[in-house]
């Protein structure tokens, strides 16, 4: 039987996307980070139709039974951009300074804006919660 993944848009507006991500491990895992946002897919921007290529991190409320979750920016080699510890549940709060700024869309190989997950230390019936608002970025063009 697969692991068991429900992944909900809550919002997807012109300003903040919002969305819950909950994993139960089951054979497969995410020890290979999986793709969880992508920004290629969100609405566009509804004032001048430019589409969504990046998102900052505003908030990520967690709760992991079991495993250690690592948030990747995508990226050649994907960059971290938070780390979640193994039976804990928090809030990771950005807001006071506008999100978490994804550090590869200043040139780095193969960035292109999205969102992965990735567990570590994963076991029968391990899993996440986690909810995440971010700020969309546009294109200029």
């Amino acid at each position: 039987m697969a692991d068991i993944d429900t992944n909900t848009i809550i919002i997807d507006g012109p300003q903040k996307f919002v969305a819950s991500f909950v994993h139960t491990y089951v054979t497969t895992g995410e020890g290979t980070p999986v793709k969880k946002i992508d920004v290629s897919a969100l609405a566009i921007n509804p004032v001048n139709g430019n589409p969504c290529t990046g998102v900052r991190i505003n908030k990520i409320w967690y709760s992991t039974i079991g495993l250690t979750l690592k948030i990747n920016w995508f990226a050649t080699t994907q960059v971290l951009a938070a780390q979640v510890p193994e039976n804990y549940s928090d809030v990771l709060d950005f807001s006071s300074f506008s999100g978490l700024p994804n550090p590869t869309t200043f040139g780095t190989a193969g960035a292109n804006g999205d969102i992965y997950f990735g567990t570590v230390g994963e076991a029968a019936n391990d899993s996440y919660t986690v909810v995440m608002e971010c700020i969309k970025i546009y294109s200029s063009t």
